[in-house]
């Protein structure tokens, strides 16, 4: 079983989306991105390779974030972040994630250092799957 990103020391990354659907959402990330679910609710928490997915709904601003509302992406095609799953074989990970139901924006592009492709969650979050094949520098 995953762990819960809790560390006992030091720190733990994970990334946080607001979706309007926190179960159909985590059903992306386990069933077709292949995570396991840590924790199911309201928010959901799913470990996914060496990182984690914190999936929670839409909310007004609270106490320690006055000014801020949580709400799923408004315009798919305007992007300020984006998850990056680098993967050793792009090629059957876009088979595999494409069988079980992903949404490709485009099939895997080499890039020259790397080959990827972008792809989106049921809530519009843009995610790259890519392929490091040389090094970004040379």
């Amino acid at each position: 079983m995953a762990e819960f990103p809790a560390p006992k020391e030091g720190i733990a990354l994970t990334h946080f989306i607001v979706s309007s659907d926190v179960d159909r959402s985590r059903r992306f990330y386990t069933e077709v991105l292949g995570g396991e679910a840590v924790l199911e609710g309201e928010l959901s928490i799913v470990a996914l390779a060496n990182g984690w997915v914190t999936i929670g709904g839409p909310g007004e601003p609270t106490d320690d974030k006055p000014t801020v509302t949580l709400a799923p992406p408004s315009d798919p095609d305007h992007a300020s972040s984006f998850l990056n799953i680098r993967v050793a074989d792009i090629g059957a990970v876009y088979e595999l994630w494409s069988a079980r139901g992903a949404e490709f924006v485009t099939p895997p592009i080499d890039r020259g250092a790397e080959i990827r492709c972008y792809m989106r969650d049921p809530d519009g979050h843009l995610i790259e799957v890519g392929q490091l094949v040389g090094r970004p520098d040379g």
